[in-house]
């Protein structure tokens, strides 16, 4: 029997005496376009220890080079003063969302031998949407050195009959409490407790019964290859943990096998948990003329021949609004239509750039600004995940976000990785 998801030897301040609504922080990649964000967990964390400490927020990537130094050193003083050692565990993980809906995981390690961001991967493994290798390297710069993993990636399993992560639930209230506080800035509630060895082997059979050709072929059909974990949020950390993986092998050959930085440290969860609801990343161009913009964009929809049904998205600016409908799509989904667009608009016109925003009130603030413009539109179906990835590849960046921003995973549990 392969075990897919592994226990490891899992770092965390003791919560007696950390405040852990301090030490956790929300993941690098939200509130990119809102400083405010990450100045209000400043404030808020002030001189505690926390995994602000240990994380670059995207919004400050042009900082990369002053902020990364200080951050090694934290993770390295963190590891001498403050965290404690959790040999071999799994963690059930309950995270109570701003809504009140409860999400369910396992808190374990992943081999990065078995994962393949690439587009027509057949790893068991995969990315669901698209991985842009330019935003690899300023991840890259964080890990390459770092002492410590601190994971946000979220990884998903289609159980729908619920035979991973359910019954682990279900004995919860036996295993040994690991944290239990509230997040910051309205950001719900965790509880962690610590998987006992039986759990863990009943995991390892479950998955490996998710894995079998039977059951894959019941689901996706015969002769697709294999899919158990498709990585849900964090896939570009996970590409640079790849990376540095790789970098790694290159430099010591079968060694490498052996090092930890070989696996990654994640969160697993259903796909059908109910807590779990796909929300739309929404659009918004900065830098451009809107008129301009939007008369292209037309062009754009007129010129389109392809056999998918219409799509329309809703388009906001200072002085306009409106929809667009795109006859005869080409892309599968109405935000690749939109993005496929974007793109060559925005390497033609210097200057311009898109940013990739959760939740419609964010969207109407930014495109109320000058030189802007705002998309809202639909979200696919959590249920056409797996088999749309099985037999197209990787959806396009930022396709989906597996719920709010504020319900996004929390940085707090760490890993050595040298």
């Amino acid at each position: 029997m392969s075990a897919y998801l592994l226990p490891s030897d899992i770092l965390m301040p003791d919560f007696t005496k950390i405040d852990g609504q301090k030490w956790a922080v929300v993941a690098c990649d939200q509130y990119t376009s809102q400083p405010e964000y990450w100045q209000e967990a400043e404030a808020f964390v002030g001189d505690a220890p926390s995994t602000l400490r240990l994380i670059l927020p995207e919004c400050y990537l042009g900082d990369a080079a002053a902020r990364v130094p200080a951050m090694h050193s934290t993770m390295e003083n963190y590891v001498r003063e403050l965290l404690c050692a959790h040999r071999n565990k799994m963690l059930y993980v309950e995270r109570t969302q701003a809504n009140g809906l409860v999400r369910r995981g396992l808190v374990g390690m992943v081999d990065l031998e078995h994962y393949d961001y690439e587009k027509g991967a057949s790893s068991l493994i995969r990315a669901t949407e698209q991985t842009v290798v330019e935003r690899i390297p300023p991840r890259l710069a964080v890990r390459r050195g770092a002492t410590l993993e601190i994971p946000h990636a979220m990884l998903l399993i289609d159980d729908i009959q619920k035979s991973v992560i359910e019954p682990i639930a279900a004995r919860s209230r036996e295993f040994v409490p690991a944290y239990d506080f509230d997040l910051m800035q309205g950001s719900g509630h965790v509880k962690g407790y610590f998987v006992d060895t039986v759990g863990v082997g009943r995991v390892a059979m479950a998955l490996e019964k998710l894995l079998s050709p039977e059951v894959q072929g019941a689901k996706y059909g015969e002769g697709m290859a294999p899919l158990l974990f498709a990585v849900g949020d964090g896939n570009h950390s996970l590409a640079a943990a790849k990376a540095a993986y790789e970098e790694i092998k290159a430099a010591h050959g079968e060694k490498a096998l052996y090092h930890p930085a070989r696996y990654a440290l994640a969160e697993v969860v259903n796909l059908h948990d109910e807590a779990l609801q796909f929300e739309p990343i929404y659009r918004v161009v900065f830098g451009v003329d809107p008129d301009d913009f939007l008369s292209e964009l037309e062009q754009y929809s007129f010129a389109l021949s392809g056999a998918v049904p219409p799509q329309r998205a809703r388009f906001l600016s200072l002085h306009r609004r409106g929809t667009i409908h795109f006859g005869a799509p080409c892309e599968q989904l109405v935000v690749g239509t939109l993005q496929t667009f974007i793109d060559r608009y925005v390497a033609a016109h210097p200057g311009a750039y898109v940013d990739y925003i959760h939740g419609a009130k964010t969207v109407e603030k930014l495109a109320a600004k000058e030189n802007t413009v705002g998309f809202l539109f639909d979200c696919m179906e959590k249920e056409q995940l797996f088999p749309t990835v099985m037999r197209e590849g990787a959806l396009p960046r930022k396709t989906f976000s597996m719920g709010a921003a504020a319900d996004k995973r929390f940085y707090l549990e760490c890993r050595k990785i040298r």
